[in-house]
């Protein structure tokens, strides 16, 4: 079920998805019960529930009749869902050769890997290993090109900022 919604303080309009006891407005941070909330629409169809709320905001702004001659947004998906380019495809109209761009990137100076940045590498070790030590981590990174250095000082920055807990020199994330 989605309900297109309002707020009586800010005039903000937004959607609801299910029903939960209270609701509270993206925009001004009001907190009303669900009951209590203005319901312009209530419909099992989110495409339905997204075209009404955009209807009623470009009435807000007297664009009325140009949204009307819009398609739907579930006609707009199905037309972009065809269109799209793949990237060799733009790489070749580009007047780029996909082949010599791809060597490009597995020469990369800094050390590109198919493994994502120094510091994913480091949270993958945290992912990939069961609660694992400081020396762990270190090795899982250094397999993947990660220094040590940069590991201890990456797993330190994560634990600080309460993305990972340190306990009795196992780590987790959190």
């Amino acid at each position: 079920m989605y309900a297109v919604v309002g707020c009586s303080e800010c005039s903000n309009l937004w959607i609801i998805e299910g029903r939960s006891e209270t609701t509270q407005c993206p925009r001004c941070g009001s907190r009303r019960a669900y009951e209590r909330r203005k319901k312009f629409v209530e419909t099992d169809d989110a495409a339905h529930a997204r075209d009404v709320r955009a209807s009623m905001l470009a009435n807000r702004q007297g664009e009325g009749e140009a949204f009307a001659e819009l398609d739907s947004f579930a006609e707009l998906e199905d037309d972009v869902a065809g269109g799209v380019v793949d990237d060799n495809e733009y790489l070749e109209e580009s007047g780029l050769d996909v082949d010599e761009v791809a060597a490009a990137g597995d020469r990369d100076p800094r050390g590109s890997s198919h493994d994502g940045s120094k510091k994913e590498i480091v949270k993958g070790a945290l992912e990939a290993l069961d609660r694992p030590t400081e020396d762990e981590v270190v090795d899982y990174a250094g397999e993947r090109g990660v220094s040590a250095e940069y590991a201890r000082d990456a797993l330190e920055k994560l634990t600080r900022r309460g993305v990972v807990s340190e306990s009795r020199g196992r780590y987790r994330l959190l």
